[in-house]
């Protein structure tokens, strides 16, 4: 019987802190969506329609950089306080290669490192049950 791969995903528009079980739940790596405040101020000078563009342009290279990083999974939980979560979800659907991997989303507060383990946790031991 295979292993599964579990992944958790914690994110808002501006982050993502990437978590996976081995023998235990371990944060693999956090991404960062390049669109600063800085970005926007200087977009903003120029005209507001650039700067939707620039920063639509930005998040979907964030997502990409997270759907890379699913695509190694079996099992993933997507969660979170914004509805970045939701979005990246909606376009894994639209994606043929996730359609093997069970992709799950969830809402969730900010939290400390030590309650995104917790949540984690407690979904798949959930789920397992």
């Amino acid at each position: 019987m295979k292993t599964e791969k579990k992944l958790g995903v914690w994110m808002d528009h501006s982050i993502a802190h990437i978590i996976e079980f081995t023998d235990q739940w371990n944060e693999l790596k956090t991404i960062e969506s390049n669109f600063s405040h800085l970005d926007k101020v200087k977009s903003l000078t120029k005209s507001e329609s650039l700067m939707h563009n620039k920063e639509q342009q930005l998040q979907t290279e964030f997502y990409k950089k997270i759907e890379e990083i699913i695509l190694k999974y079996d099992d993933v939980l997507l969660f979170g306080a914004t509805n970045a979560k939701t979005e990246l979800f909606n376009k894994t659907q639209k994606d043929h290669r996730f359609a093997n991997i069970k992709i799950v989303v969830k809402e969730a507060d900010k939290m400390s490192n030590t309650q995104k383990i917790f949540f984690i946790s407690d979904y798949f031991e959930t789920v397992k049950a």
